[in-house]
């Protein structure tokens, strides 16, 4: 599968943006999906994810009750509406997928397939 992320760009702390990421090749309805991101001089770091079933979603500390993840396997596109935005939360977006069962734990996921990245600056 290839995943084509985008949505990024530059908004004031306090906005929003959401990112899109578009799956091409079959079964993404299979596929549990994340987004992470990678601050400069930071390692990359997960953000939110989202099961198969789209019932389970997973998210970091930092971004509850701010961000929400998505999916529209119709649309083989899962999101990430980022809200109250800070400068902390500038990085570059990467979307990532990877095909499991159903009793997989979110939380464990290591991906197999990764997006180009879109880059989010947010202004103080």
């Amino acid at each position: 599968v290839q995943l084509q992320a985008s949505g990024g760009g530059l908004v004031q702390a306090g906005g929003s943006l959401r990112l899109s990421c578009a799956a091409s090749g079959q079964m993404f309805s299979r596929y549990a999906m994340g987004w992470f991101r990678q601050a400069p001089g930071k390692e990359r770091e997960l953000v939110a994810a989202i099961h198969r079933s789209g019932r389970d979603t997973h998210y970091v500390d930092f971004v509850k009750g701010r961000f929400t993840i998505s999916r529209d396997d119709a649309k083989k596109t899962v999101y990430l509406e980022m809200n109250s935005l800070k400068p902390e939360d500038t990085a570059v977006y990467y979307c990532a997928g990877k095909h499991v069962i159903m009793t997989t734990v979110l939380e464990t996921i290591s991906y197999d397939y990764w997006g180009q990245g879109t880059r989010v600056t947010v202004s103080s």
